[in-house]
């Protein structure tokens, strides 16, 4: 049934007039102007800026923790480095300086700077002597020594000179840094 001016009309019997089914067809189906917008909402409007105003805070915090996370993995292999030395489990930290949990298996590879040597520096005869307590204070990237890395400082026994250690970016492996 058609509605035509308030009267039905029955749009398939053949005695009806097509150009007033067509009429009221595309009255039905009109497409929509500027003129016939629906009205302003403000609480939808509310909404929509509410929701637009969270997914920019979140990006900002997301951006804002990363940036301040950004050195996080090696800080970490760093604080694992001086955890191991302040357990006195120099065999352990030995590995971890060289990113090499299986050093023992070949020793020949860091005949450089073998183990007596890394004992003889970070040992209790070392520079920093036994290490009793240990955290980081800060770290910075490098973009010109050793092919880029990162800088940590650690508070070593609460001594007012900090450490500074070098952690290579490829392969996460430690060297004091030199400067």
């Amino acid at each position: 049934m058609c509605l035509d001016s308030g009267n039905d009309l029955d749009c398939s019997n053949p005695k009806v007039e097509k150009k007033s089914c067509l009429s009221v067809i595309l009255q039905i189906a009109k497409p929509m102007t500027l003129l016939d917008a629906q009205p302003y909402d403000p609480t939808k409007a509310r909404r929509r800026n509410i929701r637009i105003a969270s997914a920019m805070v979140l990006v900002i915090v997301l951006a804002a923790l990363a940036w301040f996370y950004r050195n996080w993995p090696e800080e970490h292999a760093v604080d694992k480095f001086f955890t191991a030395l302040q357990h006195q489990d120099y065999e352990t930290a030995y590995g971890i300086y060289f990113n090499d949990p299986g050093w023992r298996q070949h020793q020949q590879k860091y005949s450089q700077y073998t183990y007596a040597d890394f004992y003889r520096d970070w040992g209790p005869g070392g520079e920093w002597g036994l290490v009793k307590s240990h955290s980081i204070y800060g770290s910075a990237n490098t973009k010109g020594f050793g092919g880029g890395g990162v800088v940590v400082e650690v508070i070593v026994n609460e001594r007012t000179e900090h450490a500074r250690m070098f952690v290579q970016k490829s392969d996460r492996t430690l060297t004091v840094y030199p400067y």
